[in-house]
């Protein structure tokens, strides 16, 4: 969104200069996983809907500011990744609290569930209003009291997903009409249709008509739900129709043995690939290795790798439980299946290589490309969360 075509409201408080916001969030510049990249995105969009504003970042884990970063000059970053881990949530917890009762900001937006116990401390003594990020796991099954006394309290809650917003509003006593839908996005640029790359074909031994399934996910026992157990179990029947298929899973974390096990258990050393992490440089250029992107979660918030597979203009495949639904717009830009359903799992994908599965879309590599970015490109987060500020109550408080 251009600044000369926000709404009247969003330009009213453009030129004012004696605005502060307060973002707090739990890092942005040394590691990226889905909550960070969106705390980025939404300290971006704000910068430029309200270039005039003051804003003060409070990082839990971050010890420093890395450069490339959009940054405007009354931007100011506050790390408290430097204290010892025993010490820094108190540590940060205090700044957080110290500064909200110097500054007295006229919003909180914290991207971290968990900081909002602070933000509800401070709302109950200076009345500083809140709003508070919504993402998956972290807003699922809250039974501490103090946070769910946060959560009550907020005067906003961004949800990623529809999904998201529908569990948390099942499971806490919360206000409807206080939880709003942000939905995550994604860098376009960074993410391009383009060739197999042979250097990562000679990497991993691969021809370049070889059918490739990817997966990018951190390989954590707690992220089993994310679903390559079961490409892994599906791809024993697709091999049998697609001798030379290729899995490749990549990512790191504590789970890798356990998969590796699995593997060798079904003998298929042959037919996947553990590449472990791969850097930011390479990503793009893995999406452009792959046939199809599989990820059939079952406890996604949102899923960000599958609009950067999108971007890359790959078939992509997703859970039909979670958050995946929102991602993938109910089937429109790709294929959602029963996560538990191995069977279906195997049937999807191969129809996916062989051409035959029923979405024309996902064979038409730059209108889809194009399709999740008018979806959920920067520009319409941007509007998205203008729209959000024009309609709720901030214009009284601001």
């Amino acid at each position: 969104m251009m600044l000369d075509d926000s709404p009247t409201l969003l330009k009213k408080y453009q030129k004012q200069n004696n605005l502060r916001l307060h973002l707090w969030f739990p890092e942005i510049f040394e590691f990226k996983g889905g909550i960070q990249v969106y705390s980025a995105f939404l300290l971006e969009a704000l910068q430029s809907l309200f270039p005039n504003f003051k804003y003060d970042v409070f990082l839990k884990h971050d010890t420093r500011y890395l450069p490339n970063f959009p940054l405007l000059t009354n931007t100011r970053f506050h790390f408290s990744g430097k204290w010892s881990i025993n010490l820094r949530t108190l540590a940060f917890a205090a700044q957080l609290l110290g500064y909200g009762l110097w500054q007295r900001p006229s919003l909180i937006i914290s991207s971290h569930l968990n900081f909002t116990v602070v933000a509800y401390l401070l709302k109950r003594i200076t009345g500083i209003p809140y709003w508070a990020v919504a993402h998956g796991v972290d807003a699922w099954n809250i039974t501490n009291p103090a946070l769910k006394t946060a959560l009550y309290n907020a005067d906003n809650i961004l949800a990623v997903s529809r999904y998201t917003r529908d569990r948390l509003l099942q499971e806490q006593d919360i206000d409807p009409g206080k939880v709003s839908i942000l939905p995550n996005t994604f860098d376009s640029g960074r993410f391009q249709i383009a060739v197999k790359p042979k250097y990562l074909l000679q990497r991993y031994g691969l021809k370049s008509n070889q059918p490739v399934i990817l997966t990018i996910a951190r390989l954590a026992s707690s992220d089993g739900y994310k679903g390559y157990d079961q490409v892994i179990q599906a791809l024993l029947e697709i091999r049998r129709q697609i001798p030379d298929v290729h899995y490749i899973l990549a990512g790191k974390g504590d789970d890798q043995s356990r998969i590796e096990q699995i593997i060798s258990d079904l003998n298929l050393q042959d037919n996947v690939t553990l590449p472990g992490f791969v850097p930011d440089d390479e990503l793009c250029d893995h999406y452009n290795l792959c046939d199809v992107f599989a990820m059939p979660s079952r406890g996604e918030g949102f899923g960000i790798v599958y609009l950067e597979a999108l971007a890359c203009g790959k078939p992509t495949l997703g859970g039909n439980q979670d958050g995946a639904i929102d991602a993938l717009c109910f089937g429109e830009l790709g294929a959602l299946v029963d996560p538990l359903d191995v069977d279906a799992i195997a049937k999807t994908l191969m129809q996916i290589l062989q051409g035959t599965y029923p979405n024309p879309l996902m064979y038409q590599p730059e209108a889809l490309r194009q399709k999740v970015i008018d979806t959920f490109g920067f520009e319409r987060f941007q509007e998205n969360l203008a729209e959000l500020i024009q309609n709720s109550s901030i214009g009284s408080y601001l």
